[in-house]
């Protein structure tokens, strides 16, 4: 099936976030002509050069063979292509040879990498999320010696905090870092599940280490970050002697498979400290919070992808009687519950791409508005929206990608018609950069509680502003209503949260994010709506029918998803594991 870049629904997404009232405060240079340029390029180089590697990597892989590995077939070549086009570097400081751009543009350039070949996608991304924690925390040594390779993407970046005994726990890793006494350290341990750990595809790969000293206390104050490479770095910043860490093996994984997923084993390996000691986690906390809002970009990216084919596969599957439709056999896409199944789709892909974006347009403000107290603001409503971003987007991933299959029926569950890999390729996201229930976690044990729920509140009322001027129209009145009725669920919710923390609040971490989601989706689709409202093309008047669809599907659950937030945890609590075995 041919990938189609989603260049118009980015660039009228980007519009209703707001990104063009950032443009014009932020980056008088920019313009929406240089916008849609940007992304046309995109999508030209990703539906040309990306997508057709997409399937072939799936089958074939990476390779694993005397301590190296192989990267898929032909993406070696791809990611030089990437580089040469100046992909990498978007957003990035012009002082580290960056372009400066918008990080609500790199999301969207971004979303369509993803989308067209998501394995190739995270060597990138991960190389994103180092160039921030080396820019914000790296030594004058590193920004000056590695920053500018990684803005250029000449070198890539990895994320090394996984080690077989401490998952998510970080407080049990035992990766050592010992002082060379010459200012340097060596690195001595095992990381697991290290995305593109190794590869042909660059010159040197940066890797950001989670390690402890020797005299480093217990627990999570006792990690640091350090910075280690495959080749070490020389003063002059040519590349020397290949340093002592090598790739153990590559995992065999459900999807993915042209992603490498490397254990990493570090030999006493040259290291240098990033940031200060004992303050690792902090600073990779910049690395994964960069990382999380990509991988939700990742999960609208293969919404999209699978969401084409199964559309694409409607028009041509011939199948029965259908009611909007005279033809026999008629094609499947006007029988009316696989129309509502793919508009379903559609909507909640806008809905995540709406969240992903507008937390990309605060990201941008949170750095550049004029006042301390703008910043302070926008940056909190992104704290807010991170983890909303990454679990909501990625479970939609998930659900929009089984929609497809079960769009395909039986040939959906045959290999040789793609759906399934973008089903395999889906379950990934809501696993990695901190499960979803840990976002859940984080959203109600923190993030929610910020200046006492304030944060949340006065993002309520702003969306109840704009479910005020949506019953102002006759076409739009009902999904104004149904997103009332969704913000005083989540009000309503957010209330019980705040009086009930402990396990009260962890138990219904991941039922209140679903919540959050929901209803703030329905907020993004409600803002396009009006953006659309009283035009004759039909791919804008769509617009209004996707709102209407999610209100009535989506928002109109919200009263009993907060019912379940407000369950209380007695009946968890009181359930032992042999009473659920039988």
């Amino acid at each position: 099936m041919t990938f189609r870049a989603p260049v118009r629904d980015l660039a009228f997404a980007l519009s209703a976030v707001g990104h063009d009232a950032l443009l014009a405060r932020a980056y008088p240079e920019l313009d929406a002509d240089t916008v849609a340029a940007v992304l046309e390029a995109a999508g030209a180089f990703t539906t040309e050069v990306l997508a057709p590697l997409n399937r072939r990597g799936d089958i074939e892989g990476a390779t694993y063979a005397n301590g190296r590995v192989t990267a898929a077939p032909g993406f070696a070549d791809a990611y030089r292509a990437f580089v040469a086009g100046g992909w990498n570097s978007l957003s990035a400081d012009p002082e580290h040879g960056g372009q400066g751009l918008s990080k609500a543009m790199e999301l969207a350039v971004f979303e369509m990498v993803h989308a067209s070949n998501m394995a190739f996608g995270l060597c990138p991304m991960l190389t994103q999320a180092a160039i921030e924690a080396l820019t914000l925390h790296g030594s004058e040594r590193q920004k000056r010696l590695v920053l500018p390779k990684l803005v250029t993407g000449e070198w890539t970046g990895t994320m090394n905090l996984t080690e077989p005994q401490a998952g998510s726990d970080l407080a049990a890793l035992t990766t050592r870092a010992e002082p060379d006494g010459n200012g340097g350290y060596r690195l001595t341990g095992q990381k697991i599940f290290i995305t593109w750990g190794d590869h042909d595809a660059a010159d040197n790969i940066c890797h950001l280490v989670l390690a402890r000293t020797p005299d480093a206390p217990p627990g999570v104050k006792g990690v640091s970050l350090f910075l280690t490479t495959r080749r070490l770095v020389e003063d002059d910043g040519s590349l020397g002697a290949p340093n002592d860490l090598r790739p153990g093996s590559i995992e065999h994984k459900l999807g993915i498979h042209a992603s490498p997923t490397c254990v990493m084993l570090f030999e006493g390996a040259k290291a240098e400290l990033v940031g200060e000691l004992g303050q690792g986690l902090p600073h990779m906390f910049v690395m994964m919070n960069a990382a999380r809002l990509q991988v939700g970009v990742q999960g609208v990216a293969i919404a999209e992808r699978a969401f084409q084919q199964a559309l694409a596969f409607s028009q041509e599957r011939r199948q029965g009687k259908a009611v909007w439709s005279a033809d026999y056999p008629a094609a499947i896409y006007d029988h009316p519950d696989v129309r509502r199944t793919l508009m379903l789709m559609k909507a909640k892909i806008e809905a995540a791409r709406g969240i992903c974006l507008t937390t990309g347009v605060l990201t941008d403000i949170a750095r550049l508005a004029d006042s301390e107290e703008e910043r302070a603001a926008a940056r909190a409503r992104q704290e807010l929206l991170t983890p909303i971003a990454k679990s909501w987007s990625t479970d939609v991933g998930v659900e929009v990608a089984s929609l497809g299959v079960q769009v395909h029926g039986g040939m959906g569950f045959i290999e040789e018609t793609g759906a399934a890999q973008h089903y395999r390729d889906a379950r990934i996201a809501p696993i990695y950069e901190g499960t979803n229930g840990i976002q859940a976690m984080d959203l109600v044990g923190r993030k929610l509680r910020m200046a006492d729920g304030a944060v949340m509140r006065e993002l309520c009322a702003e969306m109840l502003l704009t479910a005020e001027g949506l019953t102002e129209s006759a076409e739009l009145a009902a999904v104004g209503r149904a997103l009332a009725a969704g913000v005083a669920a989540l009000e309503r919710a957010t209330g019980w949260l705040l009086a009930n923390g402990g396990a009260p609040s962890l138990a219904a971490a991941t039922p209140y994010l679903t919540l959050a989601g929901d209803v703030i989706g329905g907020w993004m689709l409600g803002r396009q709506a009006m953006a659309a409202a009283g035009s004759d093309d039909p791919w804008l008047k769509s617009k209004g029918a996707l709102a209407r669809l999610y209100a009535s599907q989506v928002l109109s659950l919200a009263p009993g998803r907060a019912d379940g937030v407000c369950q209380g945890p007695d009946d968890l609590e009181a359930t032992p594991a042999h009473a659920l075995a039988g």
